[in-house]
């Protein structure tokens, strides 16, 4: 009941670009769009610069202060009580053998397996920044950016431009991304390649295709990895 009451109240809170746990969205929704993107991309020979984050331990480190605060921004105020109770006072403890740690308090992430959890990531990372000259695309913790151009260096520059901006988010909200399973991809049906995006001072490693929702995307969108 929880969890309907919650999700009666997300309409206005959940950005068009996450398609995670939502009515009417899904996996095939959010690829069929990104492989438009592409498609016409290839279309029009000009190249799409796409970064593809992977979010390390997304329920497990979402904050709970973070989360508070955002509950009571974002929801009616008779949630912030409720949904405070079912995530505070939370402990664990570490046994082996015969032996038992001494009972930690939890300041992070949400119950496993819980109901409420996905809807819970949602509201912490539905304010995740945008940028007027991309493409924001996520479900759940799946997040892709991409940027289109006839122009290489200015697609990567405006892709560039939209990471500062979510770098910044990152850090303010606790949330880490493993730069080393995340990819930058060039989509384009000529040789050049876009040049390299940083995260954190890290250029984030070029690949000639990239895992996103169970699909392998490749640089010419031939689908011969995926087969």
């Amino acid at each position: 009941m929880l969890l309907n009451w919650t999700r009666a109240h997300l309409s206005d809170v959940i950005p068009q670009h996450q398609f995670g746990f939502r009515e009417k969205h899904g996996t095939i929704e959010q690829i069929h769009r990104i492989t438009d993107i592409i498609s016409r991309t290839l279309e029009f020979k000009q190249f799409c610069s796409a970064v593809f984050l992977d979010i390390s331990q997304a329920f497990d480190r979402m904050w709970h202060q973070g989360l508070f605060y955002k509950i009571k921004k974002l929801l009616p105020h008779s949630f912030f009580p409720i949904l405070k109770s079912y995530l505070e006072g939370r402990c664990f403890e570490v046994k082996y053998n015969n032996e038992s740690s001494p009972l930690q308090k939890i300041n992070s992430g949400v119950p496993q397996g819980s109901i409420l959890g996905p809807v819970l990531y949602l509201i912490f990372t539905a304010d995740i920044p945008t940028y007027e000259d991309t493409i924001t695309a996520t479900y759940a913790d799946d997040t892709a950016l991409l940027s289109v151009d006839k122009d290489s260096c200015t697609a990567s520059a405006k892709l560039q431009a939209h990471v500062f901006k979510v770098e910044n988010w990152l850090d303010k909200w606790r949330i880490r991304v493993n730069q080393g399973k995340s990819v930058h991809v060039t989509f384009t049906l000529r040789r050049e390649t876009c040049p390299s995006i940083k995260l954190h001072n890290e250029e984030i490693p070029q690949a000639e295709d990239a895992k996103y929702l169970g699909m392998h995307l490749d640089r010419k969108l031939t689908w011969r990895k995926h087969i």
